[in-house]
C-alpha cells in the first residue's frame, strides 16, 4: 500500500511539474520575445511567478494537503536548489556553450527535478 502511494505521489508530481514547466515556459517566451527582456531577466520573472503556481498544485493535487500561509512562504526554499541549478545552467548553457536563448531553459529544468521533489515533500507534508 505505501509502495502504491508513494508511486502516485511521484506520477502526481511529475503531472505539476510538467504542467508547471509548461507555466514557465510560456512566461519565459512572451518576458523574452515580446516584452524583448533579457533573457536572464526572462528566466527569473517566469520562475517565481510559476513557483506560486507550483505551491497550489503540489499542495492541493501532489500531496493533497491544505495550502497555508506558513508553508506558502517556506515553500520558495524548495526552488532554492532548483532556482539555482537552473539559473546556472541557463547561464552555462547560454553564454558559455552558446546554445540557443529559447531551449536552454528546458534543458537546464532537467536536473533540479528529484531535489525539488525530495524538498517541496518534506514542507508541504509537515
Amino acid at each position: 500500500m505505501l509502495k502504491k502511494f508513494f508511486n502516485l505521489e511521484i506520477l502526481r508530481f511529475i503531472v505539476v511539474g510538467v504542467m508547471n514547466t509548461a507555466n514557465y515556459y510560456i512566461l519565459y517566451l512572451l518576458f523574452l520575445h515580446v516584452c524583448h527582456f533579457n533573457y536572464m531577466i526572462s528566466h527569473i520573472l517566469a520562475f517565481l511567478i510559476s513557483m506560486v503556481g507550483s505551491f497550489f498544485l503540489n499542495s492541493y493535487f501532489t500531496y493533497r494537503t491544505k495550502p497555508t500561509w506558513k508553508k506558502f512562504m517556506q515553500f520558495p526554499m524548495t526552488y532554492v536548489v532548483n532556482i539555482t541549478v537552473t539559473t546556472l545552467g541557463v547561464y552555462v548553457l547560454v553564454d558559455i556553450l552558446k546554445l540557443n536563448e529559447t531551449i536552454s531553459p528546458l534543458i537546464a529544468s532537467f536536473a533540479a527535478i528529484p531535489f525539488t521533489f525530495i524538498i517541496s515533500k518534506k514542507i508541504l507534508k509537515k
